[in-house]
């Protein structure tokens, strides 16, 4: 007769090309765990096919040259540098090629927003979510509801007020709440919406007055890459990735945001790793 303390471990056998399932037995609980062999597994074609701004920033987001489908890219950034003009820029130039895009907002209303659109009239074109306008909503029926249809790429400014809006309804912790919408997060990047659409999410995220990273390290573990907007010692604005499984990381790429209606990528250098 079993032991009520002890665990027993079941393998069964399957044929090339299923999972392989490991049954584990407890007096509590079953869990069937899956093992998978990559010659075995499926993709779907377009998750290698990179959506294109048609502007200098391509080439930075992968080596495939533009914004992969499915993936999650956190970008921080020094204050005033524009992260928000510069990625909305992105979303909107996306969405001139085809692509359809989300502005999610939990920093502005709809009188902020005049003002960014005033000056790049491509904004206007896009959905925005603000959150603002649903304070008394469950925050997460919002979220759903918002992405339900499948959105190609996603803006979130930033995760950091959107997991305070979870903090607010639902209590417990920051960090516990953003897990909730990184949860969301996956599910959308594994095509899990109704139009089957693998979303890629560009994340602003929050950094102290010292840059360090605002939030759990499990959101720079869970993300295909990590960006950065900074200012140089000459007050020169550049973007560069600390960190890219689609792309490089050692690059410099130089902006600025003097034009109306478009950022205007100059030129790229070599990151000074000293």
């Amino acid at each position: 007769m079993l032991n009520k303390n002890k665990i027993k471990v079941m393998q069964n056998k399957v044929k090339r090309g299923r999972p392989r399932k490991t049954v584990i037995n407890n007096p509590t609980k079953t869990v069937v765990v899956k093992k998978v062999k990559m010659d075995d597994m499926e993709f779907n074609k377009k998750l290698f096919e990179p959506m294109k701004t048609g502007t200098k920033v391509d080439p930075f987001f992968s080596m495939e040259g533009g914004v992969m489908p499915g993936t999650n890219v956190v970008i921080t950034g020094d204050p005033g540098v524009g992260k928000t003009t510069v990625l909305l820029d992105v979303i909107g130039d996306l969405q001139k090629n085809g692509k359809k895009c989300l502005f999610i907002s939990g920093e502005m209303n709809a009188i902020d927003m005049v003002g960014y659109v005033k000056r790049f009239p491509k904004f206007g074109d896009l959905d925005i979510l603000f959150m603002g306008d649903y304070a008394e909503v469950n925050p997460d029926v919002v979220l759903r509801t918002a992405l339900k249809d499948g959105y190609d790429c996603v803006l979130i400014d930033s995760l950091a007020e959107i997991s305070d809006t979870y903090v607010d309804y639902f209590g417990g912790t920051g960090k516990s709440n953003t897990n909730r919408i990184l949860q969301l997060l996956d599910e959308h990047n594994l095509g899990n919406n109704d139009g089957k659409v693998n979303t890629t999410f560009l994340i602003i995220q929050q950094v102290t007055k010292s840059g360090t990273f605002v939030g759990s390290n499990k959101i720079k573990h869970m993300t295909t890459a990590m960006g950065h907007l900074k200012f140089d010692g000459d007050g020169q604005r550049f973007f560069h990735f600390s960190k890219n499984r689609r792309g490089g990381s050692g690059n410099k790429l130089f902006f600025n945001l003097e034009s109306k209606n478009k950022v205007n990528w100059l030129f790229d250098e070599p990151m000074n790793m000293i």
